[in-house]
């Protein structure tokens, strides 16, 4: 992994302080493999398929035929998203990672279970399994990408007097093309009606940051954002949000930048001041950033902090805000039961990993998001649906 051609990785830039993290280079390394087609892999699908079956004995022959027709089913699966315009990730490293997976459980059930039971049973017993794994593939990928909700959350501010605002948080649209998600999130938004917008950055997909296809399908979806309070964004990710692209996007958009900046809002004679800091990924440099934005903000006076990852919560705890709205870890995209999240991205781990947070006097939000990591990144989402955020700020 430290040996990767500098080349390939120049093309995109490093996501954590000058440095590309271990996962960076994996999706980089992964989404450099998804440039070979998986008919050209024939061969390693045919010997992954055999050592699936190995442990098997005088079952081999079937537990082959069970594996054959699984890889087959995955490589459908994979393959029919983007011609359906569902999703447009490469298929062979998805495609790699399921039959290592299942060629692990095939030797893991047959040295447990397979040594108590009868033959039969136990590969009866593993072609059930496989079933139950191309099933949650289907889900994963054909099913919940696309199950867009709507969470209602409720902050009282001491300050606040008056009616209700109603702020709508949407983080990590990831565009990488046209999708059900997109229209189902628009609808949803103008259902909403709500006061206030504001977005947390990831615009595009990695893999789409320079498709100007994909820019226009994204200022065309964000153009569509409107409130009477009106619409305001920050950046996201470095290597996703760059800032030779993301600018000519939002190019004359009635929605406002947030760059390292506070501005008040007013609603009904209440004032709620916006602090936006530029996602930078340069730990020091952010939390200085946020301090200085903060000190423009009138004493006892409410604010909400946008910041695209939940790295900040310390120094917001300190400085005492009362709403900080973030995304970036998706809320672990790929989760497992009882665990959550595998990666989150964030700094602090699995400590903020989704959903809210409450320390002091500040509640943190990590929202899941809208879209799906890019690369060779799976176009999958398990127990972590995509999410708005409405919120209803009110006195107490």
């Amino acid at each position: 992994m430290e040996h990767l051609d500098a080349g390939w990785l120049s093309q995109f830039p490093p996501d954590r302080e000058g440095r590309y993290s271990f996962l960076h280079k994996v999706f980089i390394l992964t989404g450099l493999m998804g440039k070979l087609s998986p008919e050209r892999l024939l061969p390693a699908w045919a010997a992954l398929v055999a050592i699936a079956a190995l442990p098997w004995r005088e079952q081999r022959g079937l537990a082959a035929g069970i594996a054959a027709v699984a890889c087959l089913g995955d490589w459908a699966t994979l393959a029919l998203l983007p011609r359906r315009g569902r999703s447009w990730g490469p298929v062979t490293p998805s495609l790699l990672a399921l039959q290592l997976l299942r060629g692990g459980l095939s030797w893991l059930l047959a040295w447990t279970i397979g040594r108590w039971t009868s033959p039969l049973p136990a590969s009866a017993g593993w072609a059930l399994l496989m079933a139950a794994l191309s099933g949650v593939l289907y889900y994963a990928t054909w099913v919940e990408p696309f199950r867009v909700g709507v969470t209602q959350q409720t902050l009282r501010l001491e300050p606040w007097e008056g009616a209700p605002l109603r702020v709508l948080h949407i983080s990590d649209l990831h565009f990488e093309g046209p999708s059900p998600r997109e229209a189902t999130a628009a609808a949803a938004i103008a259902a909403l009606h709500p006061d206030l917008i504001l977005l947390t950055g990831d615009y595009l997909n990695i893999s789409s940051v320079y498709d100007p296809a994909a820019q226009a399908g994204a200022r065309a979806w964000l153009a569509q954002l409107q409130a009477p309070l009106g619409v305001y964004a920050i950046t996201g990710s470095v290597p996703v949000d760059v800032p030779g692209i993301i600018p000519e996007i939002f190019a004359d958009l009635p929605i406002r930048w947030l760059e390292d900046a506070a501005l008040p809002v007013t609603w009904e004679g209440q004032t709620l001041w916006l602090l936006g800091v530029r996602c930078t990924v340069n730990a020091e440099r952010d939390a200085a950033a946020l301090a200085e934005v903060r000190a423009r903000v009138p004493d006892g006076a409410p604010a909400i902090l946008l910041y695209h990852t939940p790295d900040l919560m310390p120094q917001a705890v300190e400085l005492g805000l009362e709403l900080y709205l973030a995304g970036h870890t998706h809320g672990g995209q790929l989760c497992l039961p009882f665990y959550g999240a595998l990666f989150t991205s964030s700094r602090w781990g699995k400590k903020y990993e989704r959903g809210r947070y409450t320390e002091g006097r500040t509640t943190l939000y990590v929202s899941r998001g809208l879209g799906m990591e890019g690369l060779g990144a799976p176009r999958a989402r398990l127990l972590a649906p995509p999410e708005l955020v409405l919120w209803e700020l009110r006195g107490c």
